[in-house]
Formats: structure tokens, C-alpha cells, sequence
């Protein structure tokens, strides 16, 4: 393994197995993001986790506002990963925004990925003429600019809308505190990098299966954003998991896992 990535990014290998699984997080989160998840698939897959550079505990002196001033920076993150642990044909599970990264890594090098797992995904999040991606372009400037003057009162706000469930509200406490660990002024990019990406066009480019997680009540990508992705992939197929949020491998994690294992069965 190269160790300037693997330091970089975080990367930790576990699990057996030839098939191997690349977990990637959204925006504000970190690996860990996938603790209830990944050990379910360590007895017969080769489990990868890393954190995006500027998130969790990569190595924040490698974080440059020109690389990851769009979400072509966070790809190169990927394919630099995938090359320096001599990874082919891998299945990427991508959360959110990560959706779209795997999606512009599988266009560029589709020998790296064979098949994309995507939960919750949008390639548009403001709204436009025929088109619903859930936010206003007012929405998303209040947003930034929340986040910019008040990080820790945007971060108390945005977790419970993002993780729903009101009857548990553990889940919003920890999305929160997991927020708060960040750095303020890299999240800003990251969110101006993710909010304000559009990836609509690329995805008629995608050319390997896809599988499209999608809850109800989402309020980060809402079901007609969900469906657009479904309707732009030709190879996708789009499964529902019962229950509502942004976050389904917290919230209903163990429904995410029996979803992706279905689905791994068949590829």
C-alpha cells in the first residue's frame, strides 16, 4: 500500500474475501459513519474504509481549497486510493454526495469499479425549470452562510432534519456531534463543493450496474431526485427501505445491510 495515502485518507482494510467493498461517506461525516454497517460484510468480503481529505481524521495538511473546491477533487481521492491499494473491479458504496463521486469515478476509470451502490443519492440539489432537487438557491446561500457565522448552531439544526426519527433522537445527538468534530471552514467548501454540484449531465455517461438506496422523507434527496438518478443510470435499480431520513445505515441499518446483500448475491 502507498503510505502517504493510506495516511492521507484514513484507510483502513479488514475483513477476507477476492470481492472487495468500498465504503464512502457523505458530506460532514467520516468512516465511522459505517460502524453498524461494514462488520457485516468483513466474514466473506475485503471491507475498505476511508475518510475523504478534510474529514474524520485524514490528514488535514493535505487539504487544498483548490483540489476540493468541486467534487473532481474528492474523486481523485478515490482513484488515488483504488491505484495504491491495486484495486480493480471494485463495488463502491457511496452515501449522498459520495453517490456522485463514485459515479465521476467509475466515468473516468470504469476498471476501478464494477459495480456502484448508491444511498440517497442526488446529482442536483437546487431546484430548476422541470426539475426537483429539494433546495432553492436561498435555501442553500442561508445554509452557507449558517454555517460560516454560527457552525455549531448550524450543525444542532441540520442533524435532526437530516436523520429524521424522532423517537430516537440519539441518532440526531451523535450526527451532531460528529458534525462538530469538523473543521468549520473546510465544511463550508465541502458543502458549497456538494450543494451546488451538478452532475446531471454525467450520468447517462455511467456504464456499470447500479444499485439506489432510497428512504422516504428525505429531506436532504427527496424522491423526485432519487428517481432522476434511477431514470439517467440505464443499468440501475431502484430499491425503497422502509423508514425515512437521510441516513438509512444509521437509522435502519440492519434493513440497509439485507438490501445490499441481496443485491450482492446477483453481481
Amino acid at each position: 500500500m502507498n503510505l502517504t495515502v493510506s495516511k492521507r485518507n484514513n484507510v483502513r482494510c479488514l475483513g477476507h474475501g477476492e470481492k472487495v467493498l468500498v465504503f464512502a461517506h457523505g458530506f460532514g461525516c467520516d468512516q465511522y459513519i459505517w460502524d453498524n454497517i461494514a462488520p457485516a460484510f468483513e466474514t466473506k468480503y475485503r471491507v475498505v474504509l476511508f475518510d475523504y481529505v478534510g474529514s474524520g481524521r485524514s490528514d488535514k495538511k493535505a487539504y487544498s481549497k483548490e483540489r476540493y473546491g468541486t467534487l473532481h477533487g474528492y474523486k481523485q481521492d478515490l482513484i488515488e486510493l483504488c491505484d495504491a491499494l491495486g484495486l480493480k473491479n471494485i463495488v463502491f458504496i457511496g452515501h449522498s454526495v459520495s453517490s456522485m463521486i463514485g459515479a465521476l469515478a467509475a466515468i473516468e476509470r470504469p476498471d476501478l469499479i464494477k459495480n456502484l451502490i448508491m444511498i440517497a443519492p442526488s446529482a442536483h440539489y437546487l431546484n430548476e425549470p422541470g426539475y426537483h432537487g429539494g433546495f432553492e438557491r436561498a435555501d442553500i446561500e442561508g445554509m452557507l452562510e449558517m454555517l460560516e457565522t454560527d457552525y455549531k448552531g448550524w450543525a444542532k439544526y441540520l442533524a435532526p432534519v437530516v436523520l429524521k426519527n424522532a423517537d430516537r433522537p440519539e441518532f440526531a445527538e451523535e450526527f451532531e456531534r460528529l458534525l462538530c468534530s469538523n473543521d468549520p471552514a473546510i465544511m463550508k467548501q465541502f458543502a458549497e463543493a456538494t450543494f451546488l454540484s451538478d452532475v446531471r449531465d454525467d450520468l447517462q455517461l455511467v456504464a456499470v450496474p447500479t444499485l439506489i438506496l432510497q428512504m422516504q422523507n428525505d429531506a436532504i434527496a427527496p424522491v423526485e431526485a432519487v428517481a432522476f438518478v434511477h431514470s439517467r443510470i440505464r443499468d440501475s435499480e431502484l430499491v425503497r427501505i422502509e423508514g425515512e431520513g437521510h441516513n438509512p445505515h444509521v437509522s435502519h441499518s440492519e434493513e440497509t445491510i439485507e438490501k445490499i446483500l441481496d443485491y450482492l448475491k446477483k453481481v
